[in-house]
């Protein structure tokens, strides 16, 4: 398979992020590296799935075995019981668990901004995240990623987590489903789920952070979020 130099590149740094992800005193020629991921249908761990399906694993000569979850904080759940040798999901987790003293490590980034989008059902009065007082917020999981930004983001408007609710919801149709059945006022998730909703007209964006700008809008600045993590 020929590659182009930048193509070259993002092989081994994924392989790497890979190879280092084995425990030593278990690797060997013959062992599969379980990689949980935190929603592999989900666009913004699609360096994840490029990897596997475009052949760099095997052409490095790695033995890979991807999973999903439906949430980051699942995943994180996999690596730290030990059933899977690294996960990808949000850099969030990383700081998280090293603030409870669990040696995790990121090893490799995907994105510099989250590619998540706050979405609001069209039966929804919200406007904006000012008027999440009331309101039911939808969450891939409670302690996720998408957990951690939108208490950020109500916070940013004065909002404490007690005024509003967050209810978990999954991604992809579990995430569809809850808005289509006005179990939640508004909700982030990401693509293809994002474009999904918009199609049906079932919701609108609300805050986009697919892009620089609009993260830069929401948050300040960019804020590199999809990545690669292991435990020692």
């Amino acid at each position: 398979m020929n590659k182009s130099p930048k193509a070259r590149l993002f092989c081994t740094a994924i392989a790497l992020a890979s190879v280092v992800a084995i425990s030593p005193a278990r690797a060997d020629d013959n062992q599969t590296i379980s990689i949980m991921v935190g929603g592999i249908a989900k666009f913004i761990y699609l360096p994840t799935k490029l990897a596997d399906q475009l052949g760099y694993f095997k052409d490095e000569k790695l033995h890979v075995e991807l999973l999903s979850q439906p949430a980051g904080v699942d995943a994180e759940n996999e690596l730290l019981s030990g059933s899977v040798q690294a996960i990808a999901g949000a850099y969030d987790h990383t700081i998280d668990l090293q603030s409870k003293g669990k040696d995790v490590r990121s090893i490799a980034t995907f994105l510099q901004v989250p590619g998540e989008v706050e979405v609001v059902s069209k039966a929804s009065p919200m406007k904006s995240m000012a008027d999440a007082k009331g309101k039911t917020l939808g969450v891939t999981g409670l302690g996720s990623s998408t957990d951690f930004l939108t208490r950020y983001m109500a916070r940013k408007f004065g909002i404490a987590s007690k005024e509003y609710s967050t209810l978990p919801v999954g991604a992809d149709n579990s995430f569809i489903a809850a808005v289509q059945q006005r179990r939640i006022d508004a909700g982030m998730t990401t693509e293809p789920t994002v474009s999904r909703l918009l199609q049906k007209g079932d919701a609108s964006v609300m805050v986009d952070m697919r892009t620089v700008d609009g993260t830069q809008k929401a948050l300040g600045g960019i804020y590199p979020f999809t990545g690669r993590r292991k435990a020692p």
